[in-house]
């Protein structure tokens, strides 16, 4: 399978808590309702994730934070949900599997997406 995309991002967690902090509305903005109660740590790595899946995609305007929301497999494996904005660009580049690692560890958080036809 063709790789058509590939995007990382890193976060520092303790800058992202203080943004959180400073504009509580962000949080709503930025995760859906299944991600918003996670800890700190795990909502920086799930930016990192949307932050990695725009730059996968080409960084396109419009897209909507709530388009892609990272959930769990039964195994605790991390993977993106794409809807709306999100999925409509990744179709239009012919993705149609995403692979996600996330980790977060010393105060920073990553994530890596490699998109495939």
């Amino acid at each position: 399978m063709p790789v058509v995309g590939v995007g990382i991002d890193v976060v520092d967690v303790e800058r992202f808590g203080e943004s959180l902090e400073r504009t509580p509305a962000l949080r709503e903005r930025l995760f859906t309702p299944g991600e918003a109660s996670r800890p700190l740590a795990s909502l920086a790595a799930r930016f990192a994730a949307k932050e990695a899946m725009a730059k996968a995609l080409g960084a396109p305007a419009g897209m909507a934070w709530h388009d892609a929301e990272v959930v769990a497999e039964e195994s605790g494996r991390p993977q993106l949900e794409l809807r709306g904005t999100v999925a409509a660009q990744a179709e239009a580049l012919g993705a149609s599997h995403v692979h996600l690692s996330l980790s977060h560890d010393a105060g920073i958080a990553s994530a890596v997406v490699v998109l495939e036809t």
